[in-house]
């Protein structure tokens, strides 16, 4: 592919504990029931939110003001600025990581500094450019100290996501990483797990794809033939959906 970052090595069995700098302990959800392939098909599942402002919010400009003033957890105290997500509002392919580190919260970008380069590589490895995708994280804050994310922190974040991925309406969702994997599917799995199966996500059964957390591949370089493999799988289900 031209790109050393993504030459194939020997796959690493071993399911790693962490998937990121940023480990996060797993959503308190339970495992959402299986289908009859034995893939999970969970929506985002959260309490009445009809007044959140999420859902006052009618378009892209009205969601993002929404995120900035938002003062719903205790993490608008500690964080620089919010990271709302970047990319095409009308992308193929919806990028969901767990939370802001600290690159991110300066810079108010997802998926930026080492991680967020290897994250461009493997998305050119399947022909896409960043600037072609939409990039967006569960938590729009920093959590202080890259700490685990909390379960409340989540739930107030959620409709901001779901009020993205229903603008977005992508043909695949990539889930990057155990937090943003298991708080997605609703699982407690280890990602191992998680990863090289398509579940149906959503109201409308968006395909969805876990893979690693570039973060994660940059120090255990031997998964990266198994993330190639969950890449080739994202890339497949776009196309078969043209």
């Amino acid at each position: 592919m031209g790109i050393d970052l993504y030459r194939l090595r020997r796959p690493d069995d071993a399911e790693p504990a962490a998937d990121s700098d940023v480990a996060a302990a797993a959503d308190t959800r339970a495992a959402a029931p299986a289908t009859d392939s034995g893939v999970a098909a969970p929506a985002l599942a959260v309490a009445d939110a009809t007044g959140h402002p999420a859902a006052r919010a009618t378009g892209w400009d009205a969601l993002a003001a929404a995120v900035r003033e938002c003062r719903l957890c205790e993490l608008h105290r500690t964080r620089t600025q919010t990271v709302f997500g970047v990319g095409r509002r009308d992308a193929d392919l919806l990028v969901i990581g767990e939370a802001p580190g600290a690159d991110e919260d300066r810079q108010g970008e997802p998926f930026v500094g080492r991680a967020g380069q290897l994250l461009t590589a493997m998305l050119r490895a399947i022909g896409l450019a960043r600037e072609d995708v939409y990039i967006a994280n569960i938590l729009k804050c920093r959590p202080p100290g890259n700490r685990d994310p909390r379960p409340a922190e989540i739930r107030q974040c959620t409709p901001y996501l779901e009020r993205q991925l229903a603008l977005i309406a992508p043909r695949a969702v990539l889930a990057v990483g155990r937090i943003a994997a298991q708080h997605l599917l609703q699982s407690d799995q280890p990602i191992g797990r998680l990863r090289g199966k398509v579940a149906s996500f959503g109201q409308d059964r968006v395909p969805l794809v876990v893979t690693y957390h570039p973060a994660y591949l940059l120090r255990s370089p031997a998964a990266k033939a198994k993330a190639w493999q969950d890449l080739c799988l994202v890339r497949r289900l776009i196309r078969e959906s043209e």
